[in-house]
């Protein structure tokens, strides 16, 4: 193994140095084609898809080494790389994933303006003292590689803090619980806790978690994310007496392979919530069991609903479970289930469906709070238990928060506390958190210090409505600095992601404020597919409904052209991840409107993507190649088989993390190749990759910087920015 491991970089050293300063290498074609419902499908560089092979791993050294010598002699680059440094380290800290415990504690992660990586902290009191608990950096220095928290979860009265940890981006989180007084772990690490989704015992001792599946030799990688399980766990007990309570096998749930188990226990001890989730699907069924019984080993489950009931979202107070549901409800509503009758057709509504979208909700000691979206901003609104009249609470930010991470698993709100938290920002405003107390009145905690950037006064922001091919009206939103003129010439960027409902709020960015700077106009578009009108808008770009996002986004820039923001070869597109569907099919689509194109770990090659470990949980967006109508819509929605030979393609900057485990990086080398061999443009191809990354998620404040720079330095130099030519 070590021979083959010299022999492999051996090989990669030598080609890197033949080719770092040459033309990107070409990979050779050998084709593998597949047949699908009578369509033949060409598979050209599907050897690409094996990135241990010596071959391949040679090729992606020299094309990176190839990128990153190109994206280096942009003649801006070193200064938009200080500028970013500057704006970056002119905050002392930046604060995120706040979660208050009782006893006034306050458990974040911070990361100083001179450190690499965000750790856990926490401190009693806004004003009290902040006590390091998880530093990633230390264990850095320890392996030589590159760490990060996944997520974490202090137990109730904040005396053992879970989190999960993961090195160089790949996700692969192993669980501990940390003594919060003694800095000791108790438990740990516990491997394959990835989706982590760890719920305490009121007492503090126990909790849950979901475990993926052990590997055993032979299984198919698409086996990852299959039968996962909810272990019920004392962390001072070895895991191996963790004794299943929910998932496949337990009495009275019915849970497919491919469904994954979460179990929530509610904070007075009464209730185990088990959420059934279908991969990245919205709707969930839940079963219900009494705690003690669960916490017992031996769960008494009985199913509540299934995804038919249309429900997205939940939080429990008092016996009732508060519910977020589109049936009937295309802008949601919200119902409240009684838990000692658990039938949902007897269920409440509490807040009917309206002209705002509800898009999240949280409890707390002194109400239900709703998250609703107005247009493209936020609204937050109170509801005081015993009252039936919703009250909005006034913000000093018009922009977006989130009352619920799904991310991190966190919620802005907790049944035992008053008040909630709120992580507001817009899109000339940095985010900023604050707090309601008992009576609705917003105040800033402090935990995030206002940078000297980061309220910048000489923004311009523009709200407009764009008609689509078929009439639908676009939102997209327009920033610039003051006084920018109309004439077709400005250097723009036009972003979208329109994947799993998820809508693009006001949000700031130190990045764009650079490319802002150089005379740059950055619009973000909300076609079909994200819910910004909800569900009816997300359906719209859903699987078969699919090319309404590119259509979408192309009537966007075409619209951007015609108003005299910019000219085709001055307009650039970014997507990431989903939104690599977004970038890429509008750029083969129509390859002649667009000056430059960055795909950041793009889902780009949608035909061979089920056949990944984090193919089948895309299955309820994307569709399953194994139906015909499934495989059509794949097919249509797959760059990578749009690109075609003689094609005066535009610049494409290709971006992704080896170790990402939820877009493989095949589907960027892939594309990369192939575009490569195909466009007549003459303009660059560039495939920038990173051995100590995944899908972005744990980047160090090095890496992001870095790749930032490279990003904005490509779109500047190929978009026409003067100061980014070359002499």
């Amino acid at each position: 193994m070590r021979g083959l491991i010299g022999l492999v970089a051996g090989l990669a050293g030598a080609l890197v140095a033949a080719w770092a300063a040459a033309a990107p290498p070409v990979f050779p074609v050998k084709d593998v084609p597949e047949t699908f419902f009578g369509t033949v499908v060409p598979d050209p560089y599907r050897a690409l898809e094996d990135k241990t092979a010596p071959d391949v791993v040679a090729w992606m050294k020299a094309q990176d080494a190839h990128a990153r010598a190109a994206l280096a002699a942009v003649p801006g680059r070193a200064g938009l790389l200080a500028q970013l440094e500057r704006f970056e380290s002119a905050v002392p800290v930046r604060v995120v994933q706040v979660v208050r415990e009782a006893g006034d504690l306050w458990f974040y992660l911070r990361r100083g303006a001179g450190e690499n990586q965000f750790k856990l902290v926490v401190r009693r009191g806004l004003a009290g003292a902040e006590k390091l608990l998880v530093d990633p950096e230390a264990v850095e220095k320890q392996t030589g590689k590159p760490h990060a928290i996944n997520w974490f979860s202090p137990s109730p009265g904040g005396r053992w803090v879970a989190y999960g940890l993961s090195a160089q981006g790949a996700e692969d989180a192993a669980l501990h619980v940390l003594d919060v007084q003694t800095g000791q772990l108790v438990g740990g690490p516990v491997s394959r806790a990835d989706y982590g989704g760890v719920s305490w015992a009121p007492d503090g001792r126990r909790l849950v978690f979901n475990r993926l599946q052990a590997m055993a030799p032979g299984l198919p990688e698409t086996e990852k994310y299959q039968r996962s399980q909810v272990l019920l766990w004392n962390p001072t007990e070895p895991i191996e007496q963790a004794v299943p309570v929910f998932g496949i096998g337990q009495d009275g749930v019915q849970i497919e392979p491919g469904e994954t188990p979460i179990v929530q226990l509610t904070h007075d001890g009464r209730w185990a919530l088990g959420q059934v989730i279908n991969g990245t699907q919205s709707e969930y069924g839940l079963y219900l069991s009494p705690a003690p019984a669960l916490l017992a080993g031996k769960p008494q489950w009985r199913k509540l609903f299934g995804a038919d009931a249309k429900v997205v979202g939940q939080a429990y107070k008092a016996n009732g479970l508060y519910l977020r549901s589109h049936d009937g409800a295309p802008r949601f509503k919200v119902l409240r289930l009684d838990l000692n009758e658990a039938d949902l057709a007897q269920a409440r509504l509490i807040v009917p469906a309206g002209d705002k979208v509800i898009t999240g909700l949280a409890t707390t000691a002194d109400g239900l709070y709703l998250e609703m979206r107005d247009g493209n901003i936020k609204r937050l609104y109170r509801r005081i238990w015993g009252r039936d009249v919703l009250a909005e609470i006034a913000l000093p930010v018009a922009g977006a928060f989130a009352l619920t991470d799904s991310e991190a698993g966190t919620s802005a709100g907790d049944p035992r506390l008053h008040g909630l938290v709120v992580d507001l920002q817009g899109w000339t405003r940095a985010r900023q958190i604050h707090v309601t107390n008992g009576f609705g009145v917003l105040s800033n905690t402090g935990l995030q210090p206002q940078g000297p950037f980061d309220a910048p006064a000489d923004l311009v922001t523009t709200e407009v409505q764009v008609r689509s091919h078929d009439g639908a009206m676009v939102p997209m939103s327009i920033i610039h600095r003051k006084g920018i003129a109309l004439d077709g010439r400005n250097p723009t960027l036009l972003y979208g992601y329109a994947a799993y409902g998820i809508t693009e709020e006001p949000y700031f960015s130190l990045g764009r404020l650079a490319f802002l700077d150089a005379g740059g106009v950055f619009a973000v578009a909300n076609p079909r597919g994200s819910s910004v009108y909800g569900e009816d808008w997300y359906r719209g770009g859903w699987q078969a409904t699919k090319p309404n996002t590119w259509k979408d986004f192309i009537a966007c820039a075409e619209w951007l052209v015609a108003k005299r923001y910019t000219a085709p070869e001055r307009l650039g597109l970014l997507g990431g991840s989903a939104g690599g569907i977004l970038v890429g099919r509008a750029m083969t689509e129509r390859p002649d409107l667009f000056g430059a194109v960055v795909s950041a770990v793009g889902a780009l090659d949608m035909v061979r993507a089920e056949t990944t470990p984090n193919g089948v949980p895309n299955i309820p967006e994307f569709g399953s190649r194994t139906t015909e109508a499934g495989f059509r819509s794949l097919l249509a929605m797959s760059a990578y088989h749009q690109v075609k030979d003689g094609v005066k393609y535009p610049a494409v900057l290709l971006t992704h993390g080896v170790n990402d485990p939820r877009v493989e990086v095949w589907q960027s080398t892939k594309t990369a190749a192939r575009l490569q061999a195909a466009s007549a443009s003459g303009k660059p191809v560039l495939l920038r990759l990173d051995w100590d990354a995944g899908h972005g998620i744990g980047n160090t404040r090095r890496q992001q910087l870095e790749e930032r720079a490279d990003l904005y330095a490509f779109l500047l130099w190929q978009l026409g920015a003067p100061a980014f030519q070359p002499k």
